[in-house]
């Protein structure tokens, strides 16, 4: 990466120092929650009793489920979106209805003066530009994740929206989850004790898990603005599977890590108080849908966590695999030295075992258990047994088990439509965001490393403070 500004690169180093994990107060949903909080809180863009008006930018399948989600936060109304694709311009006036504009040009959408804000849900490549325009032209902005595809424009966008001020936040819901704060929660309180290790997977067995998106059959140069798709990607000659399957390629997307890892990270993050990892490696490969695409279907990495003052040193695993056999699967775990939390779709479980210390094993582990005592001689054993029983310190009889709690979520519950409303909120009253750019960046830059470990085959270091690739 290159810097060009020693002052510019002082700045971002300055915002990044400043950034602190910390709970917020009592939200608009009534709960305790998490923010990364930036130098300055953005400026209030509505006041509290007006509509907020929004534009959707890219009207692909998260773009319908992200406007679906957010007029679902009362006072929000849409009034304008903008895609590249004929059809999809004209399926938003038939789902929205006819008074949405729709435009081709996504500038021509920030040049309006009654857009509050954008949701922007477009290929990977087009996210940073889109995202500094947008805040630029004075918009809020809700970004999907990734954040960005590089550390160079992460930073770019850092830089943004400190500059500009207004509201910005990554759409990744598991930093409004109330899942993930309630294990953080049993963390903060010791439940499991210090964390050493956390553990995901992630796993499907369909052809469109698997991004083999259906392709319209009236694709072409003259119902889709090519050029404006390909944007700042390599040049090349119309192909309708690059544009309808663009997370496939590398020119567009950043694959499952980008896709899939960064919602990990994010979650992580706010669960155990971390800004990030310092060291990655990740390896993985194609082993089954050799379609054409040129991203891998299989992907496993590895993170390690630095003790800081938030949190003890822990190591990371992360796991997708799109051939999974097993099919859908969604599992985070804890792991600290009293117990285990697993996070699933629907809620979490805490289990309680602890670790059984050298001095609390009972004579019949030690004795006839899986030990090494039952390969010595009968005098040997003796002999150990006599010593073992004079000189144990633990109890008599083995500790109980702590047990199992199970919290779920309440039926309906909606991770999605918290992260919106939190947007919301923070238009409407200037309170920090849960993911802002600074937090989207610590999440974005190590899931898109694990992809430039996988294609350079080399462990990638990372500086989380400064935010910046030290090789």
């Amino acid at each position: 990466m290159t810097r060009t500004s020693t002052s510019r690169r002082t700045f971002l180093k300055k915002l990044a120092a400043s950034s602190a994990v910390t709970a917020v107060g009592t939200t608009a949903l009534g709960r305790n929650h998490f923010a990364i909080h930036r130098t300055a809180a953005p400026s209030r863009v509505v006041s509290p009793n007006d509509k907020i008006r929004i534009g959707l930018v890219g009207a692909g399948i998260i773009g319908f489920i992200d406007a679906d989600t957010a007029l679902k936060v009362p006072g929000i109304e849409i009034v304008a979106a903008a895609d590249v694709y004929e059809a999809r311009r004209i399926r938003v006036k038939e789902y929205y209805g006819a008074h949405v504009d729709t435009y081709v040009d996504y500038r021509d959408l920030l040049a309006r003066e009654d857009i509050d804000a954008v949701l922007l849900c477009v290929p990977d490549h087009w996210h940073s530009t889109m995202s500094i325009d947008a805040m630029k032209a004075g918009k809020a902005v809700y970004c999907e994740k990734p954040m960005t595809r590089t550390v160079a424009e992460g930073l770019s966008v850092v830089e943004a929206a400190a500059e500009t001020g207004v509201v910005f936040q990554v759409g990744s819901q598991q930093a409004s989850s109330i899942l993930n704060q309630k294990a953080r929660d049993l963390i903060d309180a010791g439940a499991i004790g210090p964390v050493n290790m956390v553990q995901t997977n992630r796993g499907r067995n369909t052809s469109l898990g698997a991004w083999q998106y259906s392709i319209p059959r009236d694709a072409s140069p003259e119902t889709l603005d090519w050029d404006r798709f390909l944007g700042s990607a390599p040049k090349r000659p119309f192909e309708a599977i690059r544009a309808f399957r663009w997370r496939n390629y590398w020119d567009y997307g950043t694959a499952v890590a980008g896709d899939i890892f960064v919602h990990h990270f994010t979650a992580i993050h706010k669960v155990t108080n971390s800004i990030g990892p310092t060291r990655i490696q990740a390896s993985g490969g194609l082993r089954y849908w050799k379609d054409g695409r040129e991203v891998y279907d299989i992907i496993a990495g590895i993170c390690d966590y630095p003790e800081t003052e938030n949190h003890p040193g822990f190591t990371l695993t992360l796991a997708t695999n799109w051939v999974s056999g097993g099919g859908d699967l969604t599992m985070f775990r804890y792991v600290g030295s009293e117990g285990t939390i697993e996070v699933d779709s629907r809620g979490l479980t805490l289990r309680q075992v602890g670790i059984t210390d050298k001095d609390e094993h009972t004579p019949e582990a030690v004795l006839a258990g899986y030990n090494s005592v039952y390969t010595w001689s009968e005098a040997q054993r003796e002999e150990f047994a006599k010593w073992f029983m004079a000189n144990r310190k633990g109890p008599q009889v083995a500790p109980p088990m702590k047990g199992e709690t199970r919290y779920d979520v309440p039926d309906g519950y909606d991770a999605r439509f918290d992260h919106f409303a939190n947007f919301f909120h923070s238009m409407r009253s200037g309170t920090p965001v849960f993911e802002d750019a600074v937090y989207g960046h610590r999440a974005a830059s190590p899931a898109n490393l694990c992809n430039d470990s996988y294609r350079q085959k080399k462990i990638m270091e990372w500086d989380p403070v400064e935010m910046e690739l030290l090789s």
